[in-house]
């Protein structure tokens, strides 16, 4: 299983700290993490995914692997700009929005457009489609429950 983690590439602690339980939690039950590769909410979820085993991917929008924050295992270097917002949310099975700008606006859309379950933490609020959740846990644990229930084709 694959879970997207998406969200701003600056924020909080506090904003910083959830982000890092949700990849922990990932990690924890054996679940893939891809994220956009840079920092903040990236960062951090790579960081909680990293240190509790986990296997980290980042999609890259540049050419250059070196862009990747220090907890991606895999970068994957794409040229694409924003445009690798697509590759970030079609690659997971589940996403799971922490707080975020627009950027995570546009990978909310495009995760809703082509039918993938997406949670929110903090996040948009009012947008048809995304389940609002309290807690790194329950995002987790509803994103794999989710796909459980309707696995990817």
């Amino acid at each position: 299983m694959i879970i997207s983690v998406i969200g701003a590439g600056t924020c909080t602690k506090e904003v910083s700290s959830v982000a890092e339980e949700v990849g922990k939690r990932i990690a924890e039950n054996g679940a893939t993490l891809v994220t956009g590769g840079l920092g903040g909410v990236m960062e951090a979820a790579s960081k909680g995914a990293k240190e509790a085993g986990g296997l980290t991917v980042g999609i890259l929008p540049g050419s250059d692997r070196g862009e990747a924050n220090p907890y991606v295992d895999i970068p994957v270097v794409t040229g694409l700009s924003h445009a690798r917002n697509i590759v970030v949310v079609r690659t997971g099975d589940a996403v799971i929005a922490v707080a975020g700008e627009y950027g995570t606006l546009s990978e909310i859309a495009l995760a809703l457009k082509i039918g993938k379950p997406v949670l929110g933490i903090n996040t948009w609020e009012n947008i048809d489609g995304v389940i609002s959740v309290s807690s790194a846990e329950e995002a987790v644990k509803r994103a794999i429950a989710m796909v459980k229930k309707y696995p990817p084709p």
